[in-house]
């Protein structure tokens, strides 16, 4: 496979802003679509309080509480580097960038599957952590995966060979649909691969997701748009972005698919300032999980400081929190497309990376 390329905007352990219409630079302001317009309400029950009409979070659901450890759900398996049945690759180039198994899923069973495009494949993890069965890839440059209700499996390679590869659920080649076109100029611009029923769709640079075609492997030519990641329980558009750089604000917004009018926008503050969105994400019921980063606090002179995550659940009709847990920050160089996959049944899957290999972990915040 050729040396992997630089990601762009995606880079190690923390994505920059990756998620949602009208995401902002670090620098930028807080707004996108009614991003600085939250009322005094959203404010209160974002911080735990109960107001008029609003539901607070109560403690389990403030997100601003102080940092704790983390609260893991359970390890799914530990994997070591290298090509074996029970291993994933790591790719670390004399000149060129570390990379690691860029991405993650479900499939339709439950399995988890990970892209490991370092050895050309998907592994499939059942729910014991035993490899079930790998797929070899069949582009060049791998570096996000989705699998559709039917079980048919997109992988997306947006630098190299620019193209969204299917496959059916036994791994099968189905066909190739076109990448680049309306909407979306240039590949490297991508920044998610989604499967909304019989549909793929390609985020654009934070912004909206373009329809690049069907699971039968047909291109779309009209590339229609959606102006929000659609959650899976078929009723919500969501979008996400933070505040200023050293703001602690987070925005979430929710348009209901059906009328395309907005159903809630909230504003969650953070115990410390917020630099990057790293997932954004439902479970079968709706129930949104976001996961949030930025750094520790650290003197001026500090060239490499940690890094703290926090993953928040928010309630599916309204956004108000149901609990929030401190997950650990991969500090490890390799660069990687997202780090995180929910389950139909709920709670998150999380590649956390260390120098013998790969954990992948459950959390909870429920």
């Amino acid at each position: 496979m050729k040396t992997r390329q630089r990601m762009g905007l995606i880079g190690a352990g923390a994505l920059a802003l990756v998620l949602g219409v009208g995401l902002v630079s670090r620098g930028g302001g807080a707004a996108g679509s009614g991003a600085g317009a939250e009322s005094s309400a959203d404010v209160a029950a974002a911080a735990g309080q109960t107001t008029a009409g609003v539901r607070g979070a109560g403690a389990k659901g403030n997100p601003g509480q102080p940092r704790t450890e983390p609260r893991p759900a359970g390890v799914w398996g530990t994997y070591g580097w290298g090509s074996g049945e029970d291993q994933l690759g790591r790719d670390r180039p004399t000149e060129g960038n570390p990379t690691a198994p860029m991405s993650l899923t479900f499939d339709r069973s439950g399995n988890a599957v990970v892209l490991d495009q370092v050895n050309g494949r998907l592994v499939r993890l059942g729910p014991d952590g035993k490899a079930i069965d790998t797929i070899p890839l069949t582009v060049q440059s791998a570096q996000d995966v989705a699998i559709a209700p039917d079980g048919t499996i997109a992988v997306l390679d947006r630098l190299a060979d620019r193209t969204v590869a299917l496959h059916d659920p036994t791994g099968r080649p189905i066909g190739n649909l076109t990448l680049q076109g309306k909407g979306l100029e240039e590949g490297g611009l991508s920044t998610g691969l989604f499967v909304d029923g019989d549909s793929v769709y390609v985020e654009a640079e934070h912004g909206p997701l373009i329809r690049v075609g069907g699971l039968d492997g047909t291109s779309d030519t009209e590339r229609p748009q959606l102006p929000g990641r659609p959650s899976r329980d078929g009723k919500t558009l969501l979008t996400a972005n933070v505040g200023p750089r050293g703001s602690s604000k987070v925005y979430m917004h929710a348009v209901d698919r059906a009328s395309r009018q907005q159903r809630f926008s909230r504003e969650y503050s953070l115990p410390l300032p917020v630099l990057s969105i790293l997932m954004l994400d439902t479970d079968a019921s709706g129930v949104i999980y976001l996961a949030v980063s930025g750094e520790e606090p650290h003197p001026p002179e500090e060239v490499r400081p940690g890094h703290w995550v926090r993953l928040l659940c928010l309630d599916a009709l309204d956004g108000a929190p149901l609990g929030s847990a401190d997950l650990p920050s991969n500090a490890m160089p390799e660069e990687t497309f997202r780090d995180f996959a929910v389950p139909g049944s709920g709670g998150v899957l999380y590649s956390v990376r260390t120098p013998q290999g790969v954990t992948l972990q459950r959390y909870t915040c429920r």
